[in-house]
């Protein structure tokens, strides 16, 4: 039979350590703690290149039309300078070759446009460029010419010279008057009498264009 354990005698001294065995397996991921203070904010990094230009949009709707501006000052009446001077009596005209002039003295309606006595002579007072007709008629057909002076001159353009024996004796030109100078109508290159028309029978019209 077998007798009672004797007592446990003292440790013994440790022995030199083991090689440290395999790594075990992963444990488990433990809980994500809290999120910690944000760090303060980075420099700006450099501007980016500009992107393309994008399309044009669409044209926005017409404004209202804006209030009308204050109107302008008129302008000088050009066409207030002018004249008209008639012979409605049938005169007899006593014609010479080198000219008679033709008397306008009834009928006239003249502004800025002067006459003499007898309407044989009209002076324009302002300077300027003047559109000039004159029409003559005579009872009967007359180898005749006719011509408007400027300053007592022939103004070329005015002549009337038909060559042929005629009543009717008319034309209009434009001329460049300066001021203070006369007009006058003339019959010419015929010794002898002229009877002029009843009712107007010559009649003479200056009108300032500019």
């Amino acid at each position: 039979m077998t007798g009672p354990t004797g007592a446990t005698g003292p440790t013994g001294v440790t022995g030199a350590t083991g090689a440290t065995g395999a790594t075990g397996p992963t444990g488990p991921t433990g809980v994500t703690g809290a999120t910690g203070v944000t760090g303060p904010t980075g420099p700006t990094g450099t501007t980016g290149a500009t992107g393309a230009t994008g399309p044009t949009g669409v044209t926005g709707a017409t404004g209202p039309t804006g209030p009308t501006g204050d109107t302008g000052p008129t302008g000088p009446n050009i066409t207030a300078t002018l004249g008209y001077a008639g012979n409605n009596a049938g005169a007899v005209i006593a014609v010479i070759l080198v000219g008679t002039l033709v008397p306008l003295p009834s009928l006239q309606l003249l502004s800025g446009i002067t006459s003499n006595g007898a309407g044989t002579i009209f002076t324009v007072t302002q300077a300027g460029r003047y559109q000039v007709s004159y029409t003559i008629r005579t009872t009967v057909a007359l180898l005749l010419s006719s011509r408007a002076l400027l300053n007592g001159v022939q103004i070329d353009r005015s002549v009337v010279a038909p060559g042929l024996t005629t009543n009717l004796y008319t034309t209009q030109f434009i001329i460049d008057i300066p001021a203070g100078a006369t007009l006058s109508v003339q019959l010419y290159g015929l010794l002898g009498a002229a009877t002029l028309q009843p009712g107007v029978g010559a009649n003479l019209n200056i009108v300032r264009l500019s």
